[in-house]
């Protein structure tokens, strides 16, 4: 699954969302709300929300589970560890969509950067379509 980080300024922003100083008490579980169910809910519990950043997937949640919000939403819990992906194209999009295993990137190891573009140079030469 796929969402925008709208509003990120930046990845260190991003990781702020996450860390136990930005969330309310330090909780383990972060809740997005989405006004329609997906339809393949039970099949991604375990998976992983990937996270859109200047047009691309650059960090994955893991899916804990949906449950029932007010007004008739539902709540997409995810985990608060953030694990960085190789950064992937990707358009923005309103909302969610799916995103089938072989799409998904690869887990960023820590500190290792291998032959990975700085995020804005794979964002240009996305633009350019020659990534």
């Amino acid at each position: 699954m796929t969402k925008v980080a709208y509003g990120a300024q930046s990845m260190a922003e991003i990781h702020e969302w996450f860390s136990p100083e930005g969330r309310r008490g330090g909780a383990q579980v972060a809740r997005l709300t989405t006004r329609n169910r997906p339809k393949r809910a039970e099949e991604m519990i375990g998976g992983s929300l990937f996270w859109i950043f200047k047009h691309q997937l650059v960090a994955r949640s893991e899916i804990l589970a949906f449950e029932e919000d007010e007004g008739g939403r539902t709540a997409i819990l995810i985990s608060t560890k953030l694990i960085e992906v190789v950064p992937t194209p990707r358009r923005a999009h309103q909302g969610w969509r799916y995103l089938e295993a072989k799409d998904a990137p690869a887990d960023l190891a820590s500190g290792d950067n291998g032959d990975v573009l700085p995020a804005s140079v794979a964002a240009e030469l996305a633009k350019l379509g020659l990534v």
